[in-house]
């Protein structure tokens, strides 16, 4: 949208007096005296955010604050509209840190998002908008059109589309361009959104259809231009029809004004018009990928992987041959005891159950889904009680949850299974119920309502019973083979495992297991550092102890570990501006399951972990065979004073819980459960080099 206040300096009248503490794009933490002006104007009449000018009095320094009140910030869609402008203007700085390409946008000074009013500041605009200039000379023209296509070039190798570009973004000092419109950045190929005013916005972008592109910001460009040129706007789905009397405009914009995308010329095409290989120093000066390294150790060890032999296939249902399933509680094998069922009656109190009394099947089927068994396979546990559908479908579907207490595995598992329960399996043909209805209404009211009311829930011991492995919840699963599949999930504590023969029991039966990196631990990024020092922590160059400790008394068969697994960076919402993290957060939740998307997922994290954290943390991919990476947040945010500002706001938070499903068999993926695990192997890697070289060619007829 077009930017209408810029003030280059803090109000004279009565300045108000604060102190801003926020992050600096370095990571630091900086925090000063400040002086803001009374007066605030809003960049836009239609967007939330408001704009004033200020001065920050430790360094004497300039800035503009853009800020949300309270009230425009309880909104969900406002602070994710802020949180989009702060990560591209970090993106932005990282990037174009010299001159000249680090002139051509804002430039940023702090930010501080996980606050009732939250911010970010720049430095103050240079130039005035292109809006105050009624016609401007071709002189003029040819500089401030070719730092336009600089930057939309620029923002091209970023795969970033500025849908904002208008006569109030575009700034001009008289010798050089600064585009402003960060808010209205998106990414390249992500479906197209309403935006910006006529004509500026492309004639697609203006009915929403169709995928981003570059040359949407190519238009846009194009009717500044010529505004700029002839002093009045273009139509909005053509080429003027005068466009040919402006020879400046004739000579630059060939093609800029089709109607759609696909037949403008790019960017970097309309650089080199008006300055003839630019676009390839543009190129040449862009920064080097320091992924690549990381990236391709991640393909190395995938094709360890798929080289080991796997390990032989077993029926998933193995226990319930004999009936037996692990109990969730003292983790002994029980099977169905129709002598040991209990219901509870209206005082919440067991009551004994004889189901051979009651003749009705729907009505015995209904009382026994309710029903529960007492467990006596270990007299030495305290008393214990497994619902009967647990035990009535087959051996269950274990999932293990895996990290230190502080990673917040607690709060991604209550998500997880908020999620489930709010039709997030539906897309994949999957359907729920929940085992037990009461031990499950009882999970909604303590642990998914009050985080979705934003409150940050106490370490949990699970729903009963202290011990190595604590259950939290199981549901019944449904394929779309209407096979029904008890899922049920365990949280590992840490630091409270013992070497027990019970413990060692269940982690010879745990099918999947889900590893969940805390980032303050993990990397050393000095935009940790503030997290780091409120929860106490330190970074761990040797990895999660948890991680450790799990899988050094996981059965090995072979030279990998065979169960199901996936790695979680959680907290991801702490590294929500860190690419490759911004780009994963931004994506919409999935309605099929692709496997390509999934290895791409799988790459950036372990590149990133590798890179910055150590091979220490990535040992469970690098010890079990089958394991996906993911990025996710159970919470969107960080926690003030007990609870969340913004409310929480989950993302991400079922993918690593479809990926275990379709490596079960649950969901069908192309290429199959086994190469959506461990990836597809290229032709090359299929067939020996020694042997494509030695064998005969054909001859052809």
């Amino acid at each position: 949208m077009t930017s209408t206040s810029h003030s280059h300096l803090a109000d004279p009248e009565s300045p108000r007096r604060t102190t801003l503490s926020f992050d600096t794009p370095s990571g630091e933490r900086r925090t000063t005296p400040a002086r803001l002006a009374p007066r605030e104007s809003r960049r836009d009449p239609r967007l939330p955010q408001l704009i004033r000018s200020g001065i920050l009095d430790d360094k004497g320094q300039s800035c503009v604050q853009v800020w949300l009140t309270a009230a425009d910030a309880a909104n969900p869609a406002a602070r994710a509209l802020l949180d989009r402008e702060t990560g591209n203007a970090l993106r932005l700085h990282r990037v174009f840190r010299e001159p000249p390409t680090a002139s051509l946008f804002p430039r940023i000074i702090g930010h501080e998002l996980d606050t009732p009013e939250p911010y970010l500041l720049y430095e103050p605009p240079r130039g005035f908008p292109a809006a105050r200039t009624h016609v401007m000379s071709a002189t003029d023209l040819r500089p401030l059109a070719r730092g336009l296509m600089q930057a939309l070039s620029l923002l091209d190798g970023q795969d970033l589309v500025p849908l904002g570009i208008s006569p109030g973004t575009v700034l001009w000092d008289g010798t050089s361009l600064q585009l402003w419109g960060l808010e209205a950045m998106v990414r390249t190929g992500r479906p197209r959104i309403r935006w910006g005013r006529t004509p500026y916005c492309s004639p697609e972008q203006r009915l929403a259809e169709g995928l981003t592109d570059p040359r949407d910001g190519v238009w846009s460009a194009a009717q500044v231009l010529y505004q700029l040129v002839t002093g009045r706007p273009g139509p909005a789905d053509r080429a003027p029809a005068d466009l040919a009397s402006h020879r400046v405009l004739a000579e630059t914009l060939r093609g800029a004004f089709a109607p759609l995308a696909r037949d403008r010329p790019t960017p970097a095409a309309l650089l080199d018009l008006l300055e003839p290989g630019a676009s390839r120093r543009l190129a040449l000066d862009a920064p080097a990928d320091e992924s690549r390294p990381h990236r391709e150790a991640f393909e190395q060890t995938l094709r360890l992987k798929r080289q080991a032999p796997a390990a032989e296939p077993h029926d998933e249902r193995d226990g319930a041959a004999a009936g037996e399933v692990v109990c969730p509680y003292c983790l002994e094998n029980i099977q169905l005891d129709l002598g040991s069922l209990f219901v509870t009656d209206s005082r919440m109190q067991y009551q004994p159950l004889n189901p051979s009394g009651i003749a009705n099947p729907l009505r015995r089927q209904d009382i026994m889904r309710g029903a529960v068994q007492k467990c006596t396979a270990d007299p030495d546990f305290p008393e214990h009680f497994i619902p009967v559908p647990y035990l009535t479908y087959g051996k269950p579907l274990t999932i293990a949850m895996v990290g230190q207490s502080s990673t917040g595995k607690s709060h991604l598992l209550t998500q997880m299974i908020a999620a489930i329960t709010d039709g997030g399996l539906e897309p994949f043909g999957l359907q729920w119920q929940s085992v037990n209805p009461a031990q499950h209404a009882r999970f909604v009211r303590e642990r998914v309502q009050p985080l979705r009311d934003g409150q940050v829930l106490d370490h949990t011991s699970g729903v009963g019973l202290d011990g190595f492995a604590r259950f939290v919840e199981s549901l019944l699963i449904t394929d779309a083979r209407g096979q029904v599949r008890p899922v049920a999930f365990f949280d590992l504590g840490g630091e409270d495992l013992v070497r027990t023969d019970s413990a060692l029991r269940f982690l010879l039966g745990v099918d999947a297991m889900v590893f969940v990196v805390d980032p303050a631990l993990a990397l050393p990024l000095p935009q940790l550092d503030h997290a780091r020092e409120h929860l106490g922590l330190a970074v761990n160059r040797d990895g999660d102890l948890a991680f450790a400790t799990v899988l050094d008394r996981l059965p090995k068969n072979g030279p990998y570990l065979d169960v199901a697994a996936a790695m979680v960076l959680g907290k991801a919402d702490l590294l929500r501006f860190q690419p490759p993290v911004d780009r994963w957060l931004g994506e919409a939740p999935p309605t099929a399951l692709d496997p390509a998307l999934t290895h791409e997922e799988s790459a950036d994290v372990y590149a990133l972990l590798r890179r910055l954290a150590g091979q220490a943390w990535l040992r469970p991919f690098d010890t079990i065979r089958r394991c996906t990476l993911h990025v996710s947040s159970a919470t969107g945010g960080q926690e003030a004073e007990g609870r969340y500002p913004a409310g929480s706001g989950p993302r991400r938070v079922l993918e690593p819980l479809l990926s275990l499903l379709a490596m079960h068999g649950l969901i069908d993926v192309p290429g199959g459960a086994e190469a959506f695990a461990v990836g597809k192997a290229p032709a090359l890697e299929a067939v020996p080099l020694s042997d494509a070289s030695d064998s005969p060619r054909e001859e052809t007829m």
